[in-house]
């Protein structure tokens, strides 16, 4: 398969992708803004990038002059902490252990990983729960183990890695773009006329 060919192969699942359902995702996303909750964002390799991208648009790219903001943060972007919990506990916990020092009950967590199987995603998703996160899965192919244990997971419908981490960055750009509009609309209502 040659570039141009890989690119045409994006169709089918891109017009998949625009039938999904995100309200309940916006929903969550939305909740915690107002609520001045945290948005905790996870993911390995690829996915890690998508982590540190997702952050960056919910606390710039959905901001809207004058209102609250979201509260992000990619916890894939602290590499020496990442490596010293690694180093001295272990690498399933690396993000659990970030989140032990902020996590509040009702705080959210953006749990991203295109098989739904990554350890550390599952020992993270595991423990949110028991500590009152709301949960949210990305994930691509049947969503793995991820799918069944957030409240929330939407599942990229292609079993092509390189595909999954594509369409997940779709998602994050189309999720911030719709929560900017979303909250500017609600907020113009509220004024009214």
């Amino acid at each position: 398969m040659n570039a141009s060919q890989y690119i045409a192969s994006l169709q089918p699942v891109l017009e998949k992708l625009a039938n999904l359902d995100l309200n309940q995702v916006e929903s969550i996303l939305l909740r915690a803004r107002e609520d001045g909750r945290t948005i905790f964002i996870v993911g390995n390799g690829g996915s890690a990038a998508t982590a540190s991208h997702l952050a960056n648009d919910l606390n710039k790219g959905a901001t809207v002059p004058g209102l609250p903001r979201f509260r992000a943060f990619a916890l894939t972007d602290n590499v020496p902490l990442i490596t010293a919990w690694a180093n001295d506990a272990d690498y399933e916990r690396v993000f659990v252990e970030q989140m032990a020092n902020f996590l509040r009950p009702r705080d959210v967590l953006v749990a991203i990983s295109g098989s739904g199987n990554s350890p550390n995603i599952i020992t993270a998703v595991e423990w949110a729960s028991r500590e009152g996160a709301l949960t949210i899965g990305l994930s691509g192919g049947s969503g793995g183990h991820l799918r069944s244990l957030v409240d929330c997971c939407v599942v990229v419908p292609s079993s092509r890695m390189e595909q999954i981490e594509d369409m997940h960055l779709v998602l994050s750009h189309a999720l911030c773009v719709s929560l900017r509009n979303r909250i500017a609309r609600e907020t113009l209502a509220a004024r009214g006329p």
